[in-house]
C-alpha cells in the first residue's frame, strides 16, 4: 500500500501541473477588446471637444 501512495504523489503532481499549464495558457483576448473599446470612446470624446479651447483651460 505504501508503494501505491508513493506512485500517486507524482501522478497528482503531474495532473496539477497540467491543470495549471492549461490555465496559464488560456486565451485572454476578452480584456483587450474592452480596453480597445474604451480607447475608441476616449478618442471620440477628444474629437468632439471644442477645438478653440486650450488644453490647460477650464472652459466649460
Amino acid at each position: 500500500m505504501a508503494a501505491l501512495a508513493w506512485l500517486l504523489i507524482p501522478v497528482a503532481a503531474a495532473v496539477a501541473a497540467a491543470t495549471w499549464g492549461s490555465w496559464a495558457g488560456r486565451n485572454r483576448k476578452v480584456g483587450d477588446v474592452a480596453e480597445l473599446a474604451g480607447y475608441e470612446r476616449f478618442r471620440a470624446a477628444m474629437e468632439r471637444r471644442d477645438p478653440g479651447a486650450s488644453p490647460g483651460s477650464d472652459a466649460a
